[in-house]
Formats: C-alpha cells, sequence, structure tokens
C-alpha cells in the first residue's frame, strides 16, 4: 500500500500463496519516496513511461519503467528482478478511481482475490501517533478496497508491525487489538526462511529498510536500530517477523480511521486535505516542504 519499497514486503506473502499453489501478481504504487524521486507525490499514469495499460489505473511493467524525469520505479525494478510483470498503480484520482482500475486490472489478470499490504502497521494509525510519517499512501489504497470488496474479494495485511519505525510495535498491537473487537482480524503468518530468503534477494534490487528489518526480526535480532539515517528508530521485535490479515469491511466500522476519512475524496489533494482536517500532516506535506527548501 505504501508505494517505494513496499513491493519489497509483498513479495513475502508468495511464499505463503506459492505454498497454498495460489498463482499471483505483485503490485505497488507509483510513488517513490524523496531521496529517489524528488518530484513531490506520487506519478499519474501521464508521468509514468513504459509498461502497458492494465485498467484505468494501473500499468504492467516487465523493467524500465519510469517517471518522466527517468527514475525507474521500485516495482519495474523488482519485475526485471523476478523475470515476471508487476503491476503499477496511480492513486492520484483518488480511492474509487482506485477501486474501478483495480477492479479492471483484476478482470484483465484473472484475478480472485486482492491482498493489499502495508509495510510496517500505520495503516492502522488513527492519526496522533508521534512517529506517524507517511499515511495518505495507505489510506487512499484501503479506502479503495472498501469500494473493491463490494465486488471482489479483499483482504488487508500488514507486514512486519513496528518495523518502519512509525508505529511503535505497542501502537500496532493496540490497533490489532481493535481489529479483533471489530471482528475484523482473520489470522496471522510468520516469515518463513523461504520468505526471508525473497525479500533478502530483492532488497539487493529495490532498496528497502522497513522490509528487511521483519526479517532480521525473523532470524532473532532485537533492540532498537537507526533508520533514514538515524532521523527514525524501529524496534525489533518477535512480532515484526508476522503478517496479520484482516477484513477491511468489518474493519471501517472502527478501527482504520483514516481510510473512511479519505473515502469520500475524488482526488489525491481532497484525500490529503481531508486528513489535514483531522490535524494529521501527511507525507505529500513533508515532501512538497522538502521541494521548496
Amino acid at each position: 500500500m505504501g508505494g517505494g519499497g513496499d513491493v519489497v514486503g509483498a513479495l513475502a506473502t508468495t511464499d505463503l500463496l506459492n505454498r497454498l499453489d495460489t498463482d499471483w501478481v505483485l503490485g505497488g504504487i507509483a510513488w517513490e519516496r524523496s531521496p529517489i524521486d524528488p518530484r513531490p507525490g506520487p506519478r499519474s499514469l501521464d508521468e509514468i513511461r513504459g509498461g502497458r495499460p492494465c485498467g484505468s489505473a494501473a500499468v504492467l511493467t516487465e523493467g524500465s519503467t519510469t517517471t518522466l524525469d527517468g527514475v525507474e520505479f521500485s516495482e519495474s525494478r523488482m519485475a526485471t528482478h523476478l523475470g515476471r510483470p508487476v503491476l503499477l498503480l496511480d492513486i492520484t484520482g483518488g480511492p474509487q478511481a482506485l477501486a474501478a482500475g483495480l477492479t479492471e486490472a483484476a478482470a484483465e489478470l484473472e484475478c480472485d482475490a486482492v491482498v493489499l499490504l502495508d509495510v510496517g502497521g500505520d495503516v492502522l494509525a488513527h492519526g496522533q501517533e508521534p512517529g506517524l510519517a507517511s499515511p495518505l499512501c495507505d489510506a487512499i489504497v484501503l479506502a479503495a478496497g472498501l469500494f473493491l470488496a463490494r465486488s471482489h474479494e479483499v483482504i488487508a495485511a500488514v507486514y512486519g508491525p513496528g518495523c518502519d519505525g512509525e508505529l511503535t510495535p505497542d501502537e500496532v498491537l493496540e490497533r490489532i487489538t481493535a481489529l479483533q473487537a471489530a471482528e475484523a482480524l482473520l489470522g496471522a503468518w510468520g516469515l518463513t526462511p523461504r520468505a526471508c530468503e525473497l525479500v533478502e534477494a530483492a532488497a539487493e534490487v529495490v532498496p528497502t529498510e522497513a522490509s528487511l528489518n521483519a526479517v532480521r526480526c525473523a532470524r532473532g535480532e532485537r533492540g532498537s536500530v537507526p533508520m533514514r539515517g538515524g532521523k527514525r528508530t524501529a524496534e525489533l521485535t518477535p512480532l515484526g517477523a508476522l503478517t496479520f490479515f484482516f477484513d477491511p469491511v468489518a474493519a471501517a466500522k472502527s478501527a482504520v480511521p483514516l481510510a473512511t476519512a479519505v473515502s469520500p475524496a475524488a482526488s489525491l489533494e481532497q484525500a490529503r486535505e481531508a486528513l489535514a482536517g483531522m490535524g494529521v500532516e501527511t507525507e505529500l506535506d513533508l515532501e512538497r516542504a522538502r521541494a521548496r527548501e
């Protein structure tokens, strides 16, 4: 759900799918963070070069897919690494437009279900958490999942709770408890040695700290580790080696207020304004501030 290196964390779940003899298509969001793409915000389809259209809000990349400025997307590098196409999503039209595009892409790719995966757990944030830094992308994608669930099976997931240094492990556990109270929690899965190997190999191609932190948790590392050049700290715990799966529709009753808040938005900017009205600063605000500086 979060763009950038989150596609590496999403790859881990393919080990579970393979064990269930289930075919899959990997995907991610066309939003690279500032150190990779200095232009603020996610890229629209008009700003994507390469790949072939797949519905109204995505392209399917097999590699060499870039921004107008020539920055290659993480999903493009992942496609080259895997030797198979990866879906690249445009979220700039807001949740309903993204849901419509996902519906079309799922039909074209013959997908029976869609798993929307967040790395770290900030998709479960309420907005007031001190470390929260990137709530907008997750909220839009999960809100799209609420619309998509009217016609498709949609499962939401949190990989590596606390591993992105935004919500703490304790905060994520509180949100998991809220999912249980809403009867939305579907279960959990621990990273296997094979899943760890998949993530580590992909991280050689698509740099990511958060997705790798989950592997470190699975391999037994514990304690505080610096991230983002020391600007953030993540706590490595046994919890970080898990992926929690939940029903987004059941969760919408009480457990995912940010996604609920952006659901009516007809654009990225309207979604940002909805969170601003709650007093929540987003990654788009931060990127715009950096660009002005």
